[in-house]
């Protein structure tokens, strides 16, 4: 079993490719589930992969322009 289960916000960064603070947002919102393990926040794995699946796709955005 060497799938990480949990990433914290700096790895959710580093691996999606955006901020602290947008990550953040993307919590804030309810786009991106995060839980609590005492005061760390962490994403599980399953949740930034569904949140990235559900992510527009980059020809879907072009349209919007």
């Amino acid at each position: 079993m060497n799938e990480k289960l949990a990433f914290s916000i700096a790895e959710v960064c580093a691996t999606a490719n955006f901020g602290r603070t947008t990550a953040y947002q993307f919590i804030k919102t309810g786009a991106l589930r995060a839980v609590k393990m005492g005061r760390r926040t962490v994403v599980l794995s399953e949740d930034l992969r569904s949140f990235l699946s559900n992510l527009p796709s980059a020809r879907d955005e072009s349209r919007n322009k």
